[in-house]
């Protein structure tokens, strides 16, 4: 089984900031789950933006789904609108899930892109608010099940319903 995974979470330099985070591969291995399934995104970069770029943030009050529907935007801290990206790359992280048979992705939570459950509350305070970015939100959407990178224990149960389910009726 194929699952979606943040290219900053497998260890590339793709985040605003030109960083990566840990990598998550010894863990997903650690659950059983076959390192060659991984499906690496990074719809801001899949979606054309460059590494480094200046960070940003889903307009304050607004989610993922907002900009996903056209209700609000994504603007950079230099006030630069970057919504155009965001659903580019949200729609080729979906394009990946479908072609892939992906039924699920484990995201960098709080981005203004892969967030599952907290982004930035759109004022560049660094307070964080529940809701989701706009990837997160476009797969959630399409039945793509969405775990945070801290959430891997429910994920490892997920993974695990799934495969007994698969083969219980294959």
């Amino acid at each position: 089984m194929n699952i979606l995974v943040s290219r900053c979470l497998l260890g590339e330099a793709c985040r605003y900031d030109g960083r990566a985070k840990p990598d998550i591969v010894p863990q997903l291995a650690a659950l059983g789950f076959e390192i060659e399934n991984i499906i690496a995104i990074c719809p801001e970069s899949d979606g054309g933006l460059p590494t480094p770029r200046p960070p940003c943030e889903i307009e304050p009050g607004c989610t993922g789904a907002d900009v996903c529907a056209g209700r609000a935007r994504v603007v950079s801290s230099q006030g630069e609108d970057r919504t155009s990206a965001y659903l580019a790359g949200a729609a080729h992280a979906l394009s990946l899930a479908h072609q892939h048979n992906a039924p699920a992705a484990i995201l960098k939570e709080r981005s203004p892109s892969c967030g599952t459950h907290q982004i930035y509350d759109g004022r560049f305070s660094g307070v964080p608010k529940t809701g989701d970015g706009v990837a997160a939100a476009l797969l959630q959407r399409h039945g793509i099940v969405c775990f945070s990178e801290t959430e891997l224990d429910r994920f490892a149960k997920w993974l695990r319903v799934r495969r007994n389910s698969d083969a219980s009726n294959g």
